[in-house]
């Protein structure tokens, strides 16, 4: 995907991972996408400025509050923007909760560069 500047679609990333935050920032910017990266939700909601055109990526396994946590929040519930919900350990009960709280998609780590570019793809299209 190559998008014009004013056209970049913002990818917020919510990872605990120095390593999985540095190498999906690298492979979306690769693909001409803005990124904005953080460790925790509280990192994440501190530095949040609302964009049109975004989606966030969101961990589920995080410390404090979780990724599922986080969303069914104020905070979390109050975001307009499609959610990518990402994790390590999944079982069905995250997957049902996942969609519950209205994921746009749910993967499984260590995420696939295609799923999660087609992920993205379709939740900045919906």
């Amino acid at each position: 995907m190559v998008f014009a500047v004013k056209d970049k679609p913002m990818i917020y990333l919510v990872d605990d991972d120095d390593a999985v935050r540095d190498s999906l920032t690298f492979l979306l910017e690769s693909h001409g996408f803005d990124v904005s990266a953080f460790a925790s939700t509280a990192e994440f909601t501190r530095a949040y400025r609302a964009r049109a055109n975004a989606c966030l990526i969101l961990d589920h396994h995080l410390p404090g509050t979780s990724g599922l946590e986080f969303l069914a929040s104020p905070k979390g519930a109050a975001l307009h923007m499609p959610v990518i919900l990402i994790t390590g350990g999944a079982d069905p009960t995250i997957s049902a909760r996942a969609h519950a709280l209205g994921v746009a998609a749910f993967l499984e780590k260590p995420v696939g560069e295609a799923p999660l570019l087609a992920a993205i793809e379709n939740a900045l299209a919906a």
